[in-house]
């Protein structure tokens, strides 16, 4: 083939296309954002970092992405836009240049029972297909190896309606991989019987222990004392065999109590329904400890756990069926499959070579494919969702990650960046929310917002590369190049928590002693089993606090003084002072604006357009009454109040006529965890990933326990932060607590009293101790990848 050569050597003018290079945005306003406007390079890495709260996801997330994604949504059609979620136009003037946003946040994967780590990706999908090829003995269609899809058997007559209509015979079969016993979930519920009664007691003596559950008043209890099917005068302990049966396992059945016609059905399947269909998590605390204590999970004797039915595990290839090839650690199969040459399937094996490969390139190769999702972390979860976007042939896309460096330690950070930059090498714009310095060393471009957090923050105090930022003198700019150092001396332990063969998940019968009265962090790469010591063998009783990484639940109702109970004691000092009743000074009450219902805003939905919130026009906003902003306290209304800032409700409700120490003491504790700019009012909705976990620490400081176990507790945090984290640290310890603590952030390992290393690997690679020691100890052994990394950090 020939080609015409080009004689034509005069400079062209450059293509109109080229010309758009740059993302811009002018007057955002987006939650905390004060009019910000910048200029962003496509086809770059864009790092945006500042304090916590200072207005960096409301510029990413709630304006670059959000726009993008309206903007693709908006050119479906309107009947596919009823299925998908309205989504609002940020509070922005311009933004110019978008590209289609793809965004990889923390979000937790559901916690489906039904979800793993290989339905959440496409890995089991294709494992399926593979065994419905080439498993010995063949049961089937890939549906025959899946734990969510159960066999189905039918047969009657149908009629079909093709010329003379006929009546014919058919039956109907779908072979499906789910156990019977466990219908897919791997474990089932044993209920203690003696936690749901009192069998002493006949039902009119109020023989239920179920929390809520009132013999006198409660509807539920009528339908078992008036249903016919027991005596309620007689002790359950009496019953005839038939009795505790229909009490027990009874079929839903019409009753009427008291004329009124109700639905009866057994204790047990009851149970179910009302709390084991529940996530355990959106519970209130006491029906959560009702069921800890009610209801043991254990593993399904049937199917081992596994989730697949008999047929299912019986079908191999080689001597490998779908249950052992889950179990696996992701890098062990994936060496299997690369082994597998079968060329009927060899389209089909290189995509799942690829995937698996993906896996172990991104570092999460120690994890199963039978994973349950929602026990991955907030890291984890992130790079999961990563996958599917690295062998993507996508270009000119922008990417949106949020803090990818989450649960990675020093050495797999590097692996991270890695990613990152190839991403970018293929000609997409990479938006990265960063905090840690090896992560911004990489950036091409840097966006710091500050100065503060909250009001005090939302504009843009630097834009550039990053060694100009290192010279600007922002916040971020003069603590980048800050090294904690090892302390002179360290605190000497009052006693041990003794561990002893420990082996959940990977660990290898572990014997450890973890000191008390001390500053202990455990640390190790991803997957070396840290989570698994700690959560698993220390046992959560009334003198261990846990402050883990689980999401706040929270709708836009509320807010930091209803989640720390703060609003509780402000109600009751109103109410006194007032003479009326506490229900009056809650929104969500009787003190509530009729017109928004406390909410502040009326929100009005435009069908498949995005809806609109606009200030209710009655209450202005406040969400309260006319009549209820009458009473005052301290010279101040309840909404007042609300719309003080943590620090200026600290100083109001600590001295003068409106003093109130319980009030005071929960103050105190949010503004100890760097909270003070957070204003009491502000929907948790609104608030930042690294704000939200120092809220739920302020909550946990109020327990009476005596042993502190935080879970990656400078998650979110600036560099500047961290120090302020550190202090807190030591208060507690220094006031005669016990702090461990499960962190990769080499300023909180040099800052410990004791270090607790895992490893040397991830997976079945870790699971042992590798070192126990001073910080110092660490650095002068050098002997572990924590130690070298330590070592350099401090500058040893």
């Amino acid at each position: 083939m020939s080609r015409a050569k080009r004689t034509d050597t005069r400079p062209t003018a450059p293509h109109a296309a080229d010309s758009h290079d740059m993302i811009r945005v002018h007057g955002a306003r987006e939650n905390n954002l004060k009019d910000v406007s910048i200029e962003l390079p496509k086809r770059r890495l864009t790092v945006f970092t500042g304090v916590s709260g200072s207005g960096k996801s409301s510029l990413v997330f709630n304006t670059i992405a959000a726009e993008s994604q309206r903007l693709i949504n908006e050119t479906y059609s309107a009947f596919v836009q009823g299925f998908m979620p309205t989504l609002a136009r940020p509070e922005v003037d311009v933004l110019d240049g978008l590209t289609t946003a793809i965004i990889v946040d923390q979000q937790r994967m559901g916690a489906d029972p039904r979800s793993t780590v290989g339905t959440a990706t496409d890995a089991n999908a294709m494992l399926r297909i593979l065994f419905s090829r080439l498993g010995d003995p063949h049961i089937g269609p890939p549906s025959a190896y899946s734990f969510n899809t159960a066999s189905v058997r039918a047969s009657g007559a149908i009629t079909v309606e093709r010329g003379n209509k006929k009546a014919v015979k058919a039956t109907y079969e779908r072979t499906g991989g789910m156990c019977t016993n466990c219908e897919g979930r791997g474990k089932v519920s044993d209920i203690d019987l003696s936690q749901l009664y009192d069998d002493s007691k006949s039902l009119a003596e109020g023989a239920f222990t179920i929390p809520g559950w009132k013999s006198d008043s409660q509807w539920t209890v009528q339908v078992y004392a008036q249903s016919g099917f027991v005596d309620p005068h007689k002790p359950i302990r009496e019953y005839t065999e038939k009795e505790l049966r229909d009490f027990l396992y009874g079929e839903p059945v019409k009753v009427k109590v008291n004329g009124v016609n109700l639905t009866y059905e057994g204790l047990i399947p009851k149970i179910q329904k009302s709390f084991l269909s529940k996530d355990k998590e959106s519970m209130q605390p006491h029906i959560r400890a009702f069921v800890e204590r009610a209801v043991a999970f254990t593993t399904c004797p049937e199917c081992d756990g596994t989730r697949l039915s008999e047929g299912a595990r019986s079908s191999r290839i080689g001597k490998i069926s779908i249950a052992d090839a889950c179990a696996m650690e992701i890098r062990d199969l994936a060496e299997w499959v690369r082994g597998l040459d079968e060329p009927s399937v060899a389209p089909l094996l290189t995509a799942l070579r690829d995937t698996l490969d993906s896996f172990v390139e991104i570092g999460l190769g120690y994890l199963s494919l039978d994973r349950p999702a929602g026990t991955l972390s907030g890291g984890e979860a992130q790079r999961v969702k990563m996958i599917r976007h690295l062998g993507s042939s996508l270009t000119d896309t922008t990417y949106v990650f949020d803090e990818p460096t989450i649960g990675l330690h020093p050495h797999d950070i590097q692996r991270m960046n890695d990613l990152l930059l190839r991403l970018r090498d293929k000609g997409n714009t990479v938006l990265v929310v960063e905090h840690k310095p090896e992560a911004i060393a990489i950036a091409d471009h840097v966006v710091d917002l500050g100065p503060g957090a909250g009001t005090a923050g939302g504009t843009v105090c630097f834009e550039g590369t990053v060694e100009d930022l290192r010279s600007a003198g922002t916040v971020t700019g003069r603590h980048l190049d800050d090294r904690s150092s090892l302390k002179e001396t360290v605190r000497k332990p009052t006693g041990a928590l003794e561990i002893r063969g420990a082996n959940t998940h990977n660990l290898q019968d572990v014997d450890v002693d973890i000191p008390l009265g001390v500053l202990c962090v455990v640390t190790g790469v991803a997957g070396s089993g840290k989570s698994s010591l700690i959560h698993g063998s220390v046992p959560a009783g009334a003198d261990v606090v846990a402050v883990d990484q689980s999401p706040i639940k929270g709708s836009r109702r509320s807010n930091p003084a209803t989640y720390t109970g703060l609003l509780d004691p402000i109600r009751k000092a109103f109410a006194k002072a007032n003479g009326v009743k506490p229900a009056l000074f809650s929104a969500n009450s009787e003190g509530a604006c009729p017109t928004c219902n406390g909410a502040g805003v009326i929100y009005t939905d435009l069908a498949m357009m995005a809806g609109v919130a606009s200030p209710c026009e009655d209450c202005e906003g406040k969400r309260f009454q006319p009549s209820v902003l009458e009473y005052r306290f301290g010279g101040r209304d309840i909404s007042e109040v609300l719309a003080m800032s943590v620090a200026q409700a600290e100083e109001f409700f600590g001295a003068g006529e409106a003093r109130t120490p319980a009030a005071h003491r929960i103050l105190q504790r949010l503004a100890d965890v760097g909270l003070g700019y957070l204003t009491l009012g502000q929907p948790l909705t609104t608030l930042s990933g690294g704000e939200r976990q120092r809220l739920k620490l302020a909550t946990h400081m109020g327990d009476k326990g005596g042993v502190y176990v935080l879970d990656e507790p400078t998650t979110g945090l600036h560099l500047a932060d961290v120090e302020q984290l550190l202090g807190l640290l030591d208060r507690l310890v220094d006031a005669g607590k016990s702090v461990i603590v499960i962190e990769h952030h080499q300023a909180v390992m040099a800052h410990a009293d004791w270090i607790i290393d895992l490893g040397p690997g991830a997976g079945h690679d870790g699971g042992r101790i590798v070192f126990e020691g001073t910080p110092a100890d660490l650095v002068a052994d050098r002997s572990t990848l924590t130690g070298e990394h330590l070592a350099a950090y401090v500058g040893a």
